[in-house]
């Protein structure tokens, strides 16, 4: 199997144009993703080759270009919806809950929604308090759209396509610390599914269940973990809505172990529910209480050092995984 270079931000962007070279009915709306190429780059290049009819910059306004997308995709077109970061998709969340999430329902299944919207999260880059949150767990608690949260290259290249195929709202949240992930993708890389966890590293001591940025903070405190003994069995949840929880309990009845690391605020998090769902379905399998790892709960600082100790990182989670296995030793 042939494989190239590329970036996480590359993979998207080549998500992007070859399903809007396959299928005229895909276009790219949002600010600044036209002339400017996208806050994050994303689409620097798409306007050149696709024109400002498929690559459409708009106006400040996230209420007004989602609910754009949502008319947009009624009409029968498949709307690529980008809100730069979650922060500001509360500006739109009438049009996302009230309206994208419900329309199926009650229209009694005769509209459905087909719209991906993307956007911004996390914490890491030093864009303060308005731009670097992660909400994508607030997302995960509405009935009537999908919640994705790619972490590799291979979902990052290959989401877009099965959303795109999703006849329902699908929103797709992108770690800003990953657009300059390197990494080698496969040649004939393709459309994933959007249903399911993925386990990336196999363990018997612990699973540690996350996603997005922290993903990579968890697999390298596993490599740690490993040069200690301890055999970590790492998921990338992959989707948060809907959860998979035959993975999940697979693994819990193999680690007996469970620490949750999660970028979200703790308090009515996603990391509750995957708590709560472990002890609903699986309590008697677990050797020791479920553990989670969040953001503190604070407005994300700007100073470095700040939002550094506010975030999960490879210490704290090295922490929290001893303490799961040797106790207060």
């Amino acid at each position: 199997m042939s494989t190239r270079k590329t970036t996480y931000r590359e993979a998207l962007r080549e998500a992007m144009s070859e399903a809007m070279r396959r299928d005229p009915r895909v276009f790219l709306m949002g600010e600044d993703v036209g002339d400017y190429g996208g806050c994050f780059a994303v689409s620097r290049g798409m306007l050149e080759e696709f024109g400002p009819e498929r690559v459409r910059d708009t106006p400040l306004s996230e209420s007004a270009f989602v609910g754009a997308g949502i008319g947009a995709a009624l009409g029968g077109m498949r709307p690529i919806v980008e809100v730069m970061t979650c922060n500001f998709s509360l500006l739109a969340l009438d049009q996302i809950m009230n309206t994208a999430a419900t329309l199926l329902h009650m229209s009694g299944g005769q509209f459905n929604v087909p719209l991906v919207i993307r956007m911004a999260t996390g914490g890491g880059k030093q864009l303060a308090a308005q731009h670097s949150h992660s909400l994508e767990g607030w997302y995960a608690h509405i009935p009537g759209i999908l919640v994705l949260v790619p972490a590799t290259l291979e979902d990052a290249r290959g989401m877009m396509a099965t959303a795109l195929a999703c006849p329902d709202p699908v929103l797709i949240f992108e770690n800003q610390t990953l657009y300059n992930m390197e990494g080698e993708l496969a040649d004939e890389a393709g459309p994933v599914a959007i249903t399911g966890a993925k386990i990336l590293r196999g363990g018997r001591d612990l699973t540690i269940l996350t996603y997005g940025a922290s993903l990579w903070k968890s697999l390298a405190a596993a490599a740690t973990l490993a040069g200690e003994g301890i055999e970590v069995e790492v998921i990338d949840l992959r989707v948060l809505r809907p959860l998979d929880d035959a993975t999940i309990l697979e693994s819990v009845g193999r680690t007996h172990r469970v620490l949750i690391v999660d970028e979200g605020w703790r308090s009515g998090g996603i990391s509750a529910e995957l708590g709560m769902r472990i002890m609903e379905q699986a309590f008697y399998q677990l050797d020791r209480p479920v553990a989670r790892l969040c953001s503190a709960e604070v407005p994300i600082p700007y100073a470095p050092q700040l939002e550094h100790a506010a975030l999960p990182q490879v210490e704290t989670i090295l922490a929290a995984a001893r303490e799961l296995i040797h106790g207060h030793e």
